[in-house]
């Protein structure tokens, strides 16, 4: 299994740098000098080796040693990053987004619908679940509100505050 890991938005300055879109908590990791990245872009495959990387305004902005302008830079936009997961902490209690997108919603021993994706905020990560009438609501990913996910049985539980599920 591979998991998505960044993606090319956008090319930067005239040395072959690319701003990339994180989808990792591994940024330091994925992209550290010397890695060798595997992306899709449409049905072309990429294979690059990081030469540098730094932080951009919440982006990164990275430089392949294959590219070496900033046209090849711009051809790689929309290129998608993927790797294995990262050899786990057994105590680690975190999920990859891919383990919860499609985890069915219990709510008082009832199925409400379906996870359809997580957002990363500054504040912690949000489920998006789109409920059984077909609305769309967001749950914050704490504790207090999702009190269990059992990725065996496909489902994760909620225990909302009253009106969030309304809003």
């Amino acid at each position: 299994m591979e998991l998505k890991i960044g993606r090319v938005v956008k090319s930067h300055g005239i040395k072959g740098e690319v701003t990339v879109d994180i989808s990792t908590d591994e940024p330091d990791i994925r992209f550290a000098v010397g890695e060798v990245l595997h992306g899709r872009q449409g049905s072309k495959e990429h294979t690059l080796t990081v030469e540098a990387a730094r932080a951009h305004q919440r982006r990164l902005l990275v430089k392949f040693e294959e590219i070496t302008d900033r046209n090849a830079a711009d051809s790689l936009r929309g290129t998608v990053f993927y790797a294995p997961p990262l050899d786990s902490d057994d105590d680690d209690d975190g999920f990859y987004d891919h383990e919860l997108e499609g985890l069915h919603v219990i709510h008082d021993g009832a199925d409400i619908g379906e996870v359809t994706g997580v957002l990363h905020g500054p504040a912690g990560e949000i489920l998006e679940v789109r409920l059984s009438g077909g609305k769309d609501v967001l749950v914050p990913f704490v504790h207090a509100i999702v009190p269990e996910v059992d990725l065996d049985a496909g489902t994760c539980t909620i225990t909302p505050p009253d009106g969030l599920l309304e809003l």
